[in-house]
């Protein structure tokens, strides 16, 4: 069997517009929507959401087999105001693991709870070299030193709360996407470009008239940057669960950004090797150029939902994606490779 087509414009035209969409943990309904409204078009899908807010499409089949699963998440790292400082300037709490050199100096934007949007950049809080000199340099970039200063007229905190910014409201910082050369760079590739191999393998597969072997439920979460995603959301009768989630890229690793990659083991401890055997099967099958790796500061939606007491083979892959947690960057020959693993899966499995 040869598997369908993908069409690279629209997996990079969906991709841009998810990435541009804000959706850190606890704020990630807008992305959701926009996937919702994505998927809703496929009527081979049966679409739900989880009560905490993470979307679920169903692709029933009569097959006598047991359901199987996928997911990918939506939702990115991203803060919270924490403190509004006598300055007006904003301190933050961060959600996920922010590493805040990478962010210095980045747009971001306020979202209030009234629905007001507010723009701001993220700062040391001694920024000012012809001030501070080399200090500003050596200053640790941590939580008590970043802050964020606003484009708006505010020199205390009486006038910042005027602005209707209060303590919790969403930050979320700038992806900065940029398409060129068969790479895409953008904050928060993690996880946005595995929920579009996702939405590109289902468009191939419904166009070209295939579908899966069996019932196939795809979660897309909206907690994962946290520790719990997909803990909840994937029904008990489901036997086989495929996380689609970054590759990490570096020193040290096997993966790299022109090859999809199998995860053997994590921070969590190692994944199924039966699955694993099955997914290494269907690769080289289908010469998808993958990888093996292990990733020693890394845990999955997958196992949240082992950790949840869900009874199901587990395996994850995804593409190579270098800088995580930083200013990420793909290549779409490993991003094609993941799309098409995904439905080598569904239509083999």
């Amino acid at each position: 069997m040869s598997l369908p087509p993908i069409d690279e414009k629209y997996f990079t035209d969906f991709l841009v517009d998810l990435l541009n969409i804000p959706s850190p943990t606890g704020f990630a309904e807008p992305a959701i929507k926009f996937v919702e409204e994505e998927l809703s078009k496929y009527k081979q899908l049966k679409l739900s959401r989880t009560r905490k807010g993470g979307l679920v499409a169903k692709w029933e089949v009569e097959s006598g087999l047991p359901p199987v699963a996928l997911t990918a998440h939506a939702d990115t790292l991203g803060a919270v105001v924490k403190e509004i400082k006598s300055s007006g300037r904003l301190r933050l709490s961060k959600i996920g693991g922010v590493q805040w050199p990478s962010v210095e100096t980045e747009g971001v934007w306020i979202f209030t709870s009234k629905g007001e949007k507010i723009r701001g950049s993220i700062l040391i809080d001694n920024a000012s070299g012809h001030i501070f000199g080399a200090v500003g340099a050596e200053t640790l970039r941590s939580d008590e030193h970043m802050e964020v200063r606003l484009d708006a007229r505010t020199t205390s905190e009486k006038e910042t709360r005027e602005l209707g910014i209060n303590i919790g409201d969403c930050v979320a910082f700038d992806p900065r996407v940029e398409v060129t050369n068969g790479f895409i760079r953008s904050r928060f590739m993690d996880d946005k470009a595995c929920v579009a191999n996702i939405i590109a393998a289902i468009k191939s597969m419904a166009e070209s008239g295939q579908g899966p072997t069996r019932t196939v439920y795809f979660l897309i979460s909206n907690y994962e940057e946290v520790g719990h995603g997909a803990a909840s959301g994937i029904p008990s009768d489901v036997a086989e669960l495929i996380t689609v989630d970054m590759a990490v890229v570096g020193h040290g690793q096997e993966s790299d950004e022109f090859h999809a990659t199998l995860c053997i083991k994590d921070s969590g401890g190692p994944y199924h090797e039966s699955l694993n055997k099955k997914m290494r099967a269907l690769a080289e099958k289908h010469n998808i150029p993958y990888k093996t790796d292990v990733y020693p500061f890394y845990s999955s939606d997958g196992e949240a939902f082992w950790r949840a007491g869900g009874d199901v083979t587990l395996s994850l892959i995804g593409p190579g994606i270098d800088a995580s947690h930083n200013y990420e960057r793909a290549h779409m020959d490993g991003l094609n490779a993941t799309t098409n693993w995904i439905m080598a899966y569904l239509l083999e499995s």
